[in-house]
C-alpha cells in the first residue's frame, strides 16, 4: 500500500460514489419500509442549499441556484464504505 497523499481526484471520486451509493439505500428504505422509528432515523435527511446566485457581468448576466445537496446517516455510510473498498483496492 502506497504510503503518502492521494491526489484530490480520488477523494472526489470516492465521496461522489458513496453519496450516491447512501442516496440508492436512503431511496430504498424510504421506499420499502413500514412506517416506523426506524424508517424515521435512517431517511432523514439534511438539505443545505445555496442561492440562488446572481452573477452580473458587462457581457454576460447569470442565474444559478438554487443548488442543494441532501445529506442522510446512509449517504455518510456509504461514503465510509466507498473510502473503505477504495483504498482496499488502491
Amino acid at each position: 500500500m502506497p504510503i503518502g497523499p492521494r491526489r484530490p481526484v480520488f477523494y472526489v471520486t470516492v465521496l461522489s460514489i458513496g453519496f450516491v451509493l447512501g442516496g440508492f439505500l436512503s431511496a430504498l428504505l424510504r421506499r420499502f419500509l413500514p412506517a416506523s422509528p426506524a424508517k424515521d432515523f435512517f431517511t432523514w435527511t439534511v438539505t443545505p442549499s445555496i442561492g440562488p446566485l446572481h452573477i452580473d457581468l458587462v457581457i454576460l448576466h447569470m442565474t444559478l441556484g438554487p443548488v442543494g445537496l441532501q445529506v442522510s446517516l446512509l449517504a455518510l455510510v456509504g461514503v465510509v464504505f466507498a473510502y473503505l473498498v477504495a483504498r482496499s483496492l488502491f
